[in-house]
């Protein structure tokens, strides 16, 4: 039965398209599981092409490893994600994935202004910070975080 097929290594990173030191990675984590062999070798059962396509695609929403691990943690049995999971996860992610989205293009907008005019050292200028009066506001590019 195609679903008692067992992967190596090798052959999930393939398949897959991530390396085994990735592989290997996610493991540790807990994000996929691995029988082993009497000769201590890694099999990976073949739905853990489907985890790791799961983690991939949760990656580049940049949603970090260890929030993907509780995720996955929190599924009954180490069952393979399914869709109603991707969409119960995803619509929960979306909303700071559309934070960032916004936050990006703010951004984006004001250093148009800036790259434009050159000169770095108008008043109203996002990024110009003389003297460091905004140290008092906290870490990082306040002017440029505000709204």
């Amino acid at each position: 039965m195609a679903s008692d097929v067992l992967l190596s290594v090798g052959e999930l990173a393939t398949r897959s398209g991530v390396a085994v030191s990735a592989l290997h990675y996610y493991e540790s984590l807990g994000l996929i599981a691995a029988r082993r062999t009497a000769g201590n070798q890694r099999r990976y059962p073949r739905a853990a092409l489907r985890r790791v396509a799961f983690v991939r695609a949760a990656q580049q929403l940049g949603i970090p490893l260890a929030e993907i691990a509780e995720a996955l943690a929190r599924l009954p049995d180490a069952r393979t994600p399914t869709k109603a999971d991707w969409a119960r996860l995803s619509t929960g992610w979306r909303a700071r994935l559309d934070q960032r989205i916004a936050a990006l293009q703010a951004l984006r907008d004001r250093l148009d202004g800036c790259i434009g005019c050159g000169c770095l050292s108008l008043r109203a200028c996002a990024l110009y910070n003389p003297e460091d009066s905004c140290a008092a506001a906290g870490p990082g590019p306040q002017r440029l975080l505000r709204r």
